[in-house]
């Protein structure tokens, strides 16, 4: 497929990716086919003065130029002009004559197709046809079983086919695909869908680092969460440990009260003596060992 020479479209300039599709190589510029559809338009308007110049049909060709435009379009007059150059000629695919002579589309070597101010070509290279339009990414190939079929839908969508008739120039690409057949796993977008995939990959790209860093966000404060409710659990346990402290200092205190208390009740008070600290601690120990 490297071979093939495939001009991609530019503006409006189908014609000469047409013309240039056709002969495998950059054949004819803008300037060369402007100055076509300049001669044409001279020999035209040469001929609209014989009927004089004052006449409506002359006043009416003074418009601007049907062969060209600004845009980059160039009639059928001009291709057919400019293919002359080469010793080619054009015939209308469904025109009568052309029809009665069934010729299988198979045995021609190239095709020029129009339909609404859009040239393409289709062309035979080696053994295997391709569709060389300047609106896809790429050539593609076309089996000589599809061809026909190709062709018959092209019409029925309103386009006009023209054979190309005569000894088309030698190029590497029919050279090179004599000798090997290419195989096409997948067929060629057109030019505004390839850009629309890029831009919805780009778009699908961006929301999804969008939620990449959504989640990172989320992801770094479900984290903080956790470590604020280990704080908080932490925390809790300090104050139930402090407490409970609290609570068993409470208890000791009223035991060691409680047992002061016992000790002076079971035992018997001497009239005038008084224990000393010694005595009672000595005492209350012996009461806590029974």
């Amino acid at each position: 497929m490297e071979s093939i020479f495939h001009e991609k479209q530019e503006g409006s300039l189908c014609a000469q990716h047409c013309l240039n599709n056709l002969l495998q190589g950059e054949y004819f510029s803008p300037v060369e086919l402007s100055s076509i559809a300049h001669q044409l338009d001279e020999e035209e308007r040469m001929r609209m003065a014989e009927g004089g110049v004052t006449s409506e049909d002359y006043r009416t060709f003074l418009q601007p130029s049907g062969n060209m435009d600004d845009s980059g379009f160039f009639s059928i007059q001009v291709i057919s002009n400019a293919l002359k150059v080469w010793g080619l000629e054009l015939i209308l695919f469904n025109s009568p004559e052309y029809q009665r002579l069934r010729i299988d589309p198979i045995n021609e070597r190239s095709f020029i197709c129009n339909y609404k101010e859009h040239w393409f070509t289709v062309r035979k290279l080696g053994k295997q046809w391709f569709n060389l339009n300047s609106l896809l990414t790429g050539p593609e190939l076309i089996s000589d079983t599809y061809l026909a079929l190709f062709l018959a839908q092209l019409q029925q969508e309103g386009y006009s086919i023209f054979v190309v008739k005569g000894d088309l120039p030698d190029c590497e690409a029919d050279q090179l695909l004599q000798m090997i057949r290419v195989q096409q796993m997948h067929r060629p977008k057109l030019i505004g869908e390839e850009l629309a995939q890029l831009k919805e990959q780009r778009v699908q790209k961006t929301d999804l680092e969008r939620v990449l860093e959504t989640n990172d966000g989320s992801t770094m404060l479900d984290e903080d969460e956790e470590d604020l409710q280990r704080a908080l659990a932490l925390s809790r346990q300090e104050i139930d440990m402090e407490d409970e402290e609290a609570d068993l200092r409470r208890a000791i205190q009223l035991s060691m009260q409680g047992s002061s208390r016992s000790i002076s009740q079971d035992t018997p008070q001497t009239s005038g003596t008084h224990l000393t600290s010694e005595e009672l601690r000595k005492r209350r120990e012996a009461y806590f060992e029974k």
